[in-house]
């Protein structure tokens, strides 16, 4: 009997977002372009929240947590892109396809349990201000922030675990560009129903879930938000929480549609788009979601770019 965690296939071909080589020209220009701005704009908010003093507090801890999130998430499929366009080579090995696998539904996890943790933060500081400080403990931050990480890891990896149960043979062409899991399992020539169900039961706990909670944080959020008696206040409350409803809808919108619809209505077509969503424009978008409305965060940049001229003269 042939061992099952042996594949017949040792290397997958990527058929990336076009085959089209013009069209690949113009993909790799734009896609170099948004990850040079993704990875710019993420790291500068992680340099500027460690840097300044002002912005040691729960809520920016924890935007410095989406921000190395995004990059990472980012980083594990756009670069791989790339050198696959300039290079004119689609292969990836097998090994290396769950390695970006597994990094993908790691950094995925936490991104989605994170936006839960960050609605959470704000329901803490509109609902209960005068407690804010004594709940959001540097205790309780460090569980809320740490947790999703360690979850995260054992999820991944038993995807990955579950993955090498499987056997490819035949078909080894994924119409996607990075080795996504529901492509994959189109191609396994074994049962693929316990992955199946697998995926159903982590979408119902790292999307579901956080997105219910979402959902119960800004409606006790809005009812405190309406018996704020004065315009002005209600409006200060409202502005603390767009850029994260704003990163709520990008990420929420694009990941339902990828795993929560039916298979009978998605395409390789939608799939795709709705990954480089997620993998791409989202963590491009997010800096400037959460900078652009927060003053006390472009003072932050302010300074860290005033410094790094000043440094460099």
């Amino acid at each position: 009997m042939e061992p099952r965690n042996q594949s017949s296939t040792s290397e997958f071909i990527l058929l990336g977002l076009s085959e089209n080589p013009e069209q690949e020209t113009l993909l790799f220009a734009l896609f170099l372009c948004m990850y040079v701005v993704m990875a710019m704009g993420n790291l500068s908010i992680i340099l500027a929240i460690s840097s300044d003093s002002h912005l040691h507090t729960p809520m920016y801890f924890f935007l410095a947590n989406l921000s190395l999130v995004d990059f990472g998430l980012a980083t594990n499929t756009v670069p791989q892109m790339l050198v696959n366009i300039q290079t004119k080579s689609k292969s990836i090995s097998y090994p290396c396809c769950l390695t970006q696998m597994y990094f993908f539904h790691f950094f995925g996890i936490v991104d989605s349990v994170l936006i839960a943790v960050m609605a959470y933060d704000r329901f803490v500081a509109i609902c209960h201000p005068l407690h804010y400080t004594t709940i959001m403990s540097p205790r309780l931050c460090g569980l809320l922030a740490g947790g999703p990480w360690v979850f995260s890891y054992f999820i991944s990896l038993t995807h990955i675990l579950l993955m090498v149960r499987l056997v490819f043979c035949g078909n080894n062409k994924i119409p996607h560009y990075f080795c996504d899991l529901t492509p994959l399992l189109r191609l396994s020539c074994t049962d693929t129903s316990v992955n199946k169900i697998f995926v159903l039961i982590v979408a119902g706990m790292v999307i579901a879930t956080p997105f219910i909670c979402i959902l119960a944080s800004y409606v006790r959020i809005i009812v405190a938000i309406m018996k704020v008696p004065s315009a002005g206040g209600r409006k200060k409350a409202f502005s603390t929480c767009s850029s994260h409803l704003s990163v709520v809808a990008l990420l929420y919108g694009t990941t339902i549609g990828v795993y929560l619809c039916p298979s009978s209505v998605r395409t390789a077509v939608k799939e795709k788009a709705s990954a480089v969503m997620y993998t791409a424009v989202t963590p491009m978008l997010n800096p400037f979601i959460y900078s652009l409305r927060n003053r006390d965060l472009k003072g932050a940049l302010r300074k860290l770019v005033s410094k790094k001229i000043i440094s460099s003269s």
